[in-house]
């Protein structure tokens, strides 16, 4: 099925963002750790206008540590760009985002011209835990469910920036398949705006394939199944999942997946890595070139009739 989730206020932040974008200095761009990139919005490389981006890279305590260092790798070779990993224990790093905002930021150093920076990020990914953190108090609205910011607020911190936060935006239509599933799979897209099946099953497939021994060790399974159907069944007959009859609640056991993949119970875990986007990648702009050569091959047999 294909996955997309873009309610009204998010076209209207969409536009919001861009009105104001010119008075803004540094990007901060939040992303999920676990998937750094499907969580990369493609509206903030448009907005942005090339102005400097710091990617922070958030719930790295959720995340493999080895596939974070290297999309830390891969962010930071980007230009004007600068990725951070981070989660909200680590203080220390938290308190390193005003100085690097300056950095990236140098004609605005001075406490006369303090850094304008805008916070952005998909739903459900810390934006405002983040500017809470940052202020050192509780000022923006937190909560753990997507689509909390509802509008564009904008605060003052004592260390020399301007922060303005803004509504978690997803895009209009999301490209890649696999992307929307990883989406819907970490809790970025409301769970009433998913079939939790279907997300459960690809995310039954993804744990067999990248972390099968840590499945088969939390559910105490003797043998690890074949398909992501079959590894469903089986959380459903060991967690509370069988009805009357011996019949499998397979939404009970998608429930019982897909929770414990969001808080960790499923060890640190990573849905993506550098290696497979840039395969993607390579593959799309092969089809692009396949598709510019046809249409162009077309012109020309057209020009000869």
């Amino acid at each position: 099925m294909s996955i997309n989730w873009f309610p009204g206020h998010m076209h209207k932040a969409r536009k919001e963002i861009a009105k104001v974008m010119d008075e803004v200095d540094v990007i901060i761009e939040v992303l999920d750790a676990r998937l750094p990139q499907s969580s990369t919005n493609p509206l903030v490389d448009t907005l942005r206008k090339g102005k400097p981006a710091i990617k922070l890279l958030n719930k790295s305590d959720l995340a493999d540590p080895a596939r974070t260092k290297e999309w830390l790798d891969y962010f930071n070779a980007q230009p004007d760009t600068m990725a951070v990993a981070l989660d909200y224990e680590q203080k220390k790093q938290i308190n390193r985002i005003p100085d690097l905002c300056k950095k990236m930021a140098p004609s605005r150093s001075n406490a006369d011209r303090p850094v304008r920076a805008m916070i952005m990020g998909i739903p459900n990914v810390g934006k405002s835990t983040m500017i809470n953190a940052l202020l050192g108090r509780r000022i923006a609205k937190v909560g753990n469910e997507p689509a909390v910011t509802k509008s564009q607020t904008r605060f003052t911190s004592k260390n020399g920036m301007a922060l303005s936060d803004t509504p978690g935006i997803l895009w209009p239509k999301i490209e890649d398949k696999d992307s929307g599933y990883r989406l819907a799979a970490s809790g970025a897209i409301k769970d009433t705006a998913i079939d939790y099946e279907d997300v459960a099953l690809f995310a039954a497939g993804f744990m067999l394939s990248d972390y099968s021994e840590r499945t088969q060790e939390r559910y105490k399974l003797k043998a690890l199944p074949e398909r992501p159907d079959q590894l469903l069944e089986e959380i459903g007959r060991k967690r509370g999942g069988l009805r009357p009859g011996g019949v499998i609640d397979m939404h009970k056991a998608s429930e019982v997946l897909l929770h414990e993949m969001r808080s960790g119970k499923l060890g640190r875990l990573t849905f993506e890595t550098v290696a497979e986007w840039e395969e993607k990648h390579r593959l799309a702009e092969i089809a692009r070139l396949e598709a510019e050569a046809a249409a162009l091959a077309e012109a020309e047999q057209q020009e000869q009739k």
